[in-house]
């Protein structure tokens, strides 16, 4: 299948839009969310496979990224420890608090069907999986990759994660990874079992074995494969 590609801003937000080139109606959409230091340039790729799935894939660059990067983002980010991760943390929650206004946004321009929203993302993007899912109610679908349900400590009173049910959750992470380890996206999914008891088709859990945070290039083709199939199977 064909696809279209389109640079645009959604308000503030800079984004990457791969569409079908052969629908024009409100289409099931997935908002993808890139790592930490990346853009939405980087998941071009991600993005044209799900648009051949037939989604409508949006890319977006989180705060402090690509189109709207911080200047001094490397030297933030190479202070102290904590300096460093309240940077990391506060790209998190702003761009999060961003989804609900992008969600209206292609829901009102037709592109969007309301019904059949999903947000996918790896590394500090699937920690905004998490947090998105546990408090914006208008995602039925989600894939987080390689990333965390783990809220700082300033956010410890927010929703918890365990919220995100009944969202079709695909979590899937690498077994010696020392950038993001694989134990807390591991307990959300067990403290979640018997929420989903009636649903169980609707979570999964998946560890790649002896992968490290960064997949090797059949590791991440496998695993993006997983996410489309999830995708498709619940926006359809």
């Amino acid at each position: 299948m064909s696809v279209v590609i389109e640079r645009t801003r959604l308000g503030r937000i800079p984004a990457l839009i791969v569409r079908p080139a052969a629908r024009s109606v409100a289409l099931p959409t997935v908002l993808w969310l890139h790592g930490f230091g990346a853009d939405k340039e980087v998941h071009l790729p991600e993005l044209c496979r799900f648009g051949e799935a037939g989604l409508l894939a949006v890319g977006i660059d989180a705060v402090g990224h690509g189109q709207r990067r911080f200047v001094d983002l490397p030297s933030q980010f190479s202070r102290s420890s904590p300096a460093s991760v309240e940077v990391f943390h506060s790209c998190v929650r702003q761009t999060v608090a961003e989804l609900p206004e992008l969600i209206d946004l292609l829901v009102g321009r037709g592109s969007s069907d309301p019904a059949r929203i999903a947000v996918a993302g790896v590394s500090m993007g699937a920690c905004m999986v998490y947090a998105a899912i546990a408090g914006e109610r208008r995602f039925p679908v989600a894939v987080a990759m390689l990333g965390s349900p783990e809220p700082p400590p300033a956010d410890a009173d927010r929703q918890p994660a365990e919220r995100c049910f009944p969202t079709a959750l695909l979590s899937i992470t690498a077994g010696q990874d020392n950038v993001v380890p694989p134990d807390a996206a591991l307990a959300l999914h067990q403290r979640l079992e018997p929420r989903y008891r009636a649903r169980p088709e609707r979570l999964r859990y998946r560890e790649i074995p002896r992968a490290s945070h960064f997949l090797r290039p059949e590791e991440w083709d496998g695993a993006v494969a997983e996410a489309s199939a999830w995708l498709v199977s619940f926006l359809s």
